[in-house]
């Protein structure tokens, strides 16, 4: 709430009574309510837009010529968990605000999975050093389902005291779509909290059908980020949704999803990047990147910024943001080029806080957090028998079959190879072997399956970064490299890691949660660069997100097969199959 002066002061300023802080003359303005370009002067008090004044009557303390160039506001992340891009949310804000990014919209899912409400706290705690705006969704669905162990539990009654922290926005994906359709009193109790605190429940629609979206509107939930059709996203909109287009690492549904945008509903999209990793936040951007591919593919450009700007701003109700107009704050971005999306400087509440890519004060950054989330991994003393898949009637197998940058996955039915009663690892086949450890409450439960498609040809790739509940999770092509892999993850407290003949090819420390680095950030894209050398060197023709894809296997919420600690899970039925397909156990 501003002070009665602050706001006489304003006042007088867009009356012309007293000079401004700051005026961006000669620009050319994005006016996203309008959908029109302004040729204006864009003045600025006290961290917010006075004036868009096509007059140059106006005068300040500070200015500088735009020189004919593009002005749009600043870019908004309707859903990313900042924990995917392995930085603190401080370190995260300075990767983001030279690609243009000034607010977004964070689930701390991943270290609530990890530390719980501890977790939260530190993410809340560690984002104010950020110039950057960081909202909060909190967790709804710790652990993501009954179906694997989670580092903690997290109830309505734990989540109710952060509903009153300024940053706190809403609950985050409901991904428990059985618990939901079910009317599950836990779940319903979270989501009648938040209602009452007036407050946003964001979606997880994956897969869910006309009907299904139908209950979770009904419930109240008001978004989705997970269509992956065109169709799909028609259908939410039609039901009263935001649809949030998703262009991550992993997932890139953007092309797809961008058919069903039109005049007369695209007030309804807009975008996010979900997760996505350091090294190409670092260099292909954010939402920065899913506007040029958006006007690639044919977009306009303004109807792309207005899609990243007030249309996530007002989704989220984030009063105050997402448009260049008077009362709105000064976050925008000066543009060398509009269709490239060149970016020349940023400012945030009026301030230049990078120019030319680069960050004009970097952010001060210490890591402040307790030893349990620093000491996160607990893994068990692991032989190769605790790896062996066994067989008692045959050699076949329900069998994960990855699709390349997508989060979803096949169920196939293949034979493989068997010995002494034993799965074995086929390279041609291309049929790997696949682990998941729990490693917060030494708990040894161990889930074993096969999988195909990721065609390395030789090692083991191992990570702590495993949705939704972060346990240790290893794919290899032989039992040896697999322990090596995960003796390091033990270790190192948590992070990623490639072996190949029982030698460590690279790996990148994550000790805070298994999850985020300490080291400086041009430093971990170096480490990930000699991982994904690494990664090349045990499969020569990779192509695609190896790392992020085997990160997604182990989360129970996305169709069809995946694979937890306790053991490979249908997602279709929503419950545990074993990894031998026998006609008894069916479809």
């Amino acid at each position: 709430m501003e002070s009665i002066h602050i706001l006489q002061k304003r006042i007088a300023i867009s009356q012309g009574s007293l000079p401004a802080d700051f005026i961006l003359r000669n620009a050319k303005i994005a006016n996203v309510l309008s959908l029109t370009w302004i040729q204006a002067d864009l003045v600025i008090s006290d961290g917010v837009i006075i004036a868009v004044d096509r007059s140059g009557s106006f005068q300040a303390l500070n200015e500088m010529d735009a020189k004919g160039r593009y002005v749009i506001p600043g870019l908004i992340d309707g859903h990313i968990h900042i924990e995917s891009s392995m930085l603190t949310p401080s370190a995260f804000g300075d990767v983001l605000l030279p690609h243009g990014v000034t607010t977004v919209v964070t689930d701390p899912h991943e270290i609530a999975n990890v530390a719980g409400i501890e977790g939260i706290q530190f993410m809340l705690d560690d984002a104010e050093k950020s110039p950057m705006d960081i909202y909060v969704m909190l967790p709804s669905c710790v652990p993501s389902t009954s179906f694997e162990h989670a580092g903690a539990i997290l109830q309505a009654k734990d989540l109710s005291p952060l509903l009153a922290h300024p940053s706190v926005i809403g609950l985050a994906e409901v991904m428990d779509f059985p618990a939901v359709l079910n009317g599950n009193e836990d779940m319903l109790e979270k989501i009648v909290m938040t209602q009452r605190a007036n407050l946003l429940i964001d979606g997880h629609g994956a897969g869910l059908q006309h009907d299904q979206i139908r209950g979770y509107r009904v419930a109240g939930i008001q978004t989705d980020h997970e269509c992956i059709s065109a169709n799909e996203a028609l259908d939410r909109v039609e039901q009263g949704m935001y649809v949030l287009i998703r262009e991550g690492s992993a997932a890139k549904n953007l092309q797809d999803l961008l058919p069903a945008v039109s005049g007369q509903n695209a007030r309804r999209f807009l975008y996010c990047t979900d997760d996505k990793h350091l090294d190409e936040l670092f260099n292909e951007g954010s939402i920065d990147h899913a506007i040029r591919l958006s006007i690639k593919s044919g977009m306009d450009p303004l109807q792309a910024i207005q899609l990243a700007t007030i249309n996530a701003a007002e989704c989220y109700g984030l009063d105050g943001k997402g448009a260049l107009a008077p009362g709105f704050e000064a976050d925008f971005v000066l543009l060398d080029h509009l269709e490239t999306l060149e970016i020349s400087s940023v400012w945030k509440k009026g301030v230049q806080v990078a120019h030319s890519g680069e960050m004009i004060t970097p952010t001060a950054s210490k890591t402040d957090c307790s030893n349990r989330i620093r000491q996160s991994v607990h893994l068990p003393s692991l032989t190769a028998s605790d790896l062996a898949i066994p067989f008692s009637q045959g050699s076949t197998a329900n069998v994960i079959e990855i699709i390349p940058n997508q989060l979803t996955t096949n169920r196939v039915i293949e034979t493989v190879d068997v010995n002494e009663g034993k799965f074995i690892p086929n390279i041609h086949h291309d049929q790997l072997k696949l682990a998941v450890i729990e490693r917060h409450h030494h708990k040894h439960t161990i889930g074993l399956g096969i999988v195909k498609g990721f065609g390395i040809q030789s090692g083991a790739v191992a990570t702590t970064i495993a949705h939704d509940s972060h346990n240790a999770i290893v794919l290899g092509t032989n039992d040896e490299d697999m322990l090596v892999a995960l003796e390091n993850l033990q270790s190192m407290q948590g992070g990623l890691v490639v072996v190949d003949g029982g030698n460590i090819l690279a790996s990148l420390a994550l000790p805070i949660g298994g999850l985020m680095t300490e080291s400086p950030t041009q430093q971990a894209v170096q480490d990930l660069h000699k991982l994904h050398q690494a990664l090349h060197t045990i499969h020569p023709t990779l192509d695609y997100h190896l790392m992020l894809t085997l990160s997604f296997l182990s989360l129970p919420v996305i169709p069809s097969l995946k694979l937890t600690d306790t053991g490979l899970f249908d997602v279709t039925s929503f419950k545990h199959i074993p990894v031998e397909h026998t006609e008894k156990a069916g479809h």
